[in-house]
């Protein structure tokens, strides 16, 4: 009887410590970067949140961020960009700049046309696809569909967990549903952009 008391104990022993592996273990939304320098090139990409509507040009977010981590952060943010415009925009952008790590925040347009959640997910997965044949980090930000709830589509979450890398699915929905921290229904002024800035930089230097 005592032996089967120890053998069980060895036995939760085991399950504690694989269990902590999967925990522990970077995957999906916790997925790390290489290390970035002061000389490293960071690309926001996306639509009029990553351009930086609403706010004055210096308090976009991206404008921001590179006060923030002391590096490099190029605004490429087209105002009315769906993902499929992203997509096909994409390689000429990396052939251009050649980032480090790219900070992608699209779909909020295609939602606001109501787009298939289907297709705005092929086109997401396209987007990181590319980013990885060419060794690039990625971020992916979620976007939260219009409504009273502002909720965020399961789709972003998935993707990025099923291709391991970094994800913040929660500060566009907290901006956006504050009215001190948004210039209209779905952009943030500049309180917000420096909110979204700050919560990012510290997604980076966590995951690093």
């Amino acid at each position: 009887m005592k032996m089967s008391c120890v053998g069980m104990k060895i036995f939760l022993g085991f399950l504690f410590l694989w269990g902590s592996f999967f925990v522990l273990s970077p995957c999906g939304s916790a997925g790390p970067i290489l290390p970035l320098s002061s000389d490293s090139l960071v690309l926001a990409f996306g639509d009029s949140i990553t351009y930086g509507t609403g706010a004055p040009g210096d308090s976009s977010y991206p404008v921001l961020l590179e006060a923030i981590l002391g590096m490099k952060v190029i605004n490429s943010g087209v105002p009315g960009e769906t993902i499929s415009e992203g997509l096909e925009r994409l390689p000429g952008v990396l052939e251009k700049y050649s980032p480090r790590l790219v900070i992608l925040c699209e779909g909020g347009n295609d939602l606001l046309r109501k787009r298939e959640e289907d297709e705005i997910e092929r086109d997401l997965r396209s987007m990181i696809s590319i980013l990885q044949e060419r060794g690039i980090d990625v971020l992916v930000i979620g976007v939260p569909s219009t409504g009273l709830t502002l909720s965020v589509p399961g789709l972003y979450r998935r993707v990025a967990r099923d291709l391991s890398v970094l994800y913040e699915g929660k500060i566009l929905r907290k901006i956006l549903s504050n009215a001190a921290l948004k210039s209209d229904y779905i952009h943030p002024n500049g309180d917000g952009y420096r909110m979204m800035a700050e919560k990012i930089a510290e997604l980076i230097e966590k995951s690093r």
